[in-house]
């Protein structure tokens, strides 16, 4: 008895001594997190990532450390977060780009936006809208495609380059409204912005956030919101897909992804996290003065399924568009 009494002893008392181990091994975060955007500081994208890092120590527990991995269109951040250890510590904030359209629109891509990602969250989406030069003689979406069909090749759109969602979006306009666009590549939306207010272009599709100040100053004419549910920058603005285009939705989204593999319980806890600061009022109310639109389901499962409906739907519109890039 006192043998196996001993053996008791010594067998609770290694295991109590094996719990703490034990449960610094499952703690989460561990370390900083980092959180992969693949494109140059400065810009939107790059100044929402930074929103939302900055706000993370205080529901984790550690530092969101941002980091730019600019290139390719954003898949060479991308092809990082997808090499990176699953455990849920590097993070990418991705955009319609490397989650959706890059797969069909680059030649050589060594990730599948589908197959190499855990999905955490969806930000938001920012709304592109139709606008055009004040000199053309339409008002709305209706007026623009039976002018176009009385004119045929004379209207044309600006782009911020081959492949990119503004030039997308004028391929699939083309397809679902007959009509013949002609495409104008720019070397940015700097350039192709200048042009139009110039009247050396037509029209352009572009982020609401871009177009906003032109809009409100009458230097634009702003024709239809390119999402199927209107824009709270510009509420009084109809959607193409009211005007007769039902459907017709040109966003670009933003989404936190993991490597695939990461632990669900992991992934559970990032999401959370960042559901609380999307839902927080300074988040949310800086947010929406950009005009950014926030989505009603947060979950992983969500946003994996946006994704997976958003990759089939831009394959079909490259693949009209005949770009490819390498």
């Amino acid at each position: 008895m006192k043998r196996s009494t001993f053996l008791l002893a010594a067998c609770a008392a290694s295991l109590l001594t094996a719990l703490p181990a034990a449960h610094a091994a499952d703690a989460f975060p561990s370390r900083p997190l980092t959180l992969v955007i693949p494109f140059p500081p400065g810009g939107p994208t790059d100044a929402m990532a930074r929103t939302l890092a900055a706000e993370m120590k205080d529901r984790l527990g550690q530092p969101m450390i941002v980091e730019n991995r600019a290139g390719a269109g954003g898949n060479i951040g991308a092809e990082y977060v997808a090499r990176a250890e699953a455990d849920g510590h590097t993070l990418m904030f991705g955009t319609s780009g490397p989650l959706a359209i890059n797969k069909s629109l680059y030649r050589k891509i060594s990730y599948d936006p589908v197959k190499s990602f855990a999905p955490v969250i969806q930000v938001g989406y920012l709304p592109n809208i139709l606008v055009v030069n004040p000199a053309l003689p339409v008002k709305n979406v209706p007026e623009l495609v039976a002018y176009a069909r009385a004119n045929p090749g004379k209207l044309s759109y600006a782009s911020s380059g081959n492949g990119a969602s503004s030039h997308l979006a004028g391929v699939l306009f083309n397809s679902v409204a007959g009509t013949d666009l002609q495409h104008i590549p720019y070397k940015g939306t700097g350039p192709a912005l200048n042009d139009l207010l110039g009247n050396q272009v037509s029209m352009t599709f572009t982020d609401i956030l871009t177009a906003l100040p032109y809009v409100k100053a009458g230097k634009l004419r702003a024709l239809g919101v390119a999402t199927v549910a209107r824009s709270q920058a510009l509420p009084d603005v109809p959607t193409i897909s009211e005007q007769g285009y039902k459907g017709y939705d040109v966003s670009v989204f933003f989404g936190i992804v993991a490597p695939a593999g990461t632990p669900a319980d992991r992934i559970a806890k990032l999401n959370h996290a960042f559901a609380e600061v999307l839902h927080s009022p300074k988040v949310k109310q800086m947010f929406a003065s950009q005009g950014l639109e926030t989505p009603a389901d947060t979950s992983p499962q969500k946003l994996g399924q946006f994704i997976a409906t958003e990759s089939v739907k831009w394959k079909d519109v490259v693949q009209k568009s005949g770009a490819q890039l390498d």
